[in-house]
């Protein structure tokens, strides 16, 4: 047996409804899909503002480490070179080396920097693109 409020909701799905009625339909549906996407474009910043903490989070305490290392291997290979030549001039030559390298970066991190673009929230970019569309196909079929 039928329940009363499906087959009143039938009936009321089977006439036809007026345009005033309509255009309040779609504009509730329009305001709540608004809210959706920008409910949606939200959830995707922060799931990627989260990522992007843990990643930095991460990459710093590898960083300190690898200066530790680096720490370490620049005081081993001066006492190296102390072999052969005076203390003076092997850390003048593990210093040149450094900033050699220090300067190779800088350059090759500033053109990246230059390359770099925002990250905005595609899916829910592309989303309300979609919704967009169908409110204009819809709203051409009402008006024919």
């Amino acid at each position: 047996m039928a329940d009363p409020e499906e087959m009143a909701e039938t009936q009321e799905s089977g006439r036809e409804r007026s345009i005033p009625e309509l255009l309040k339909e779609i504009t509730a549906q329009s305001a709540a899909l608004a809210r959706k996407e920008l409910e949606l474009a939200e959830a995707e910043i922060t799931v990627k503002g989260k990522r992007a903490g843990l990643g930095a989070g991460m990459f710093g305490g590898a960083g300190v480490l690898g200066l530790f290392g680096l720490g370490t291997l620049t005081a081993a290979a001066i006492l190296a070179l102390t072999i052969v030549l005076p203390g003076w001039a092997s850390a003048l030559i593990v210093a040149g080396i450094y900033l050699g390298l220090a300067g190779i970066a800088a350059l090759v991190g500033g053109v990246e920097l230059r390359r770099a673009k925002p990250m905005p929230p595609t899916q829910a970019a592309e989303s309300i693109k979609d919704d967009v569309e169908w409110i204009k196909a819809h709203a051409e079929r009402g008006r024919q």
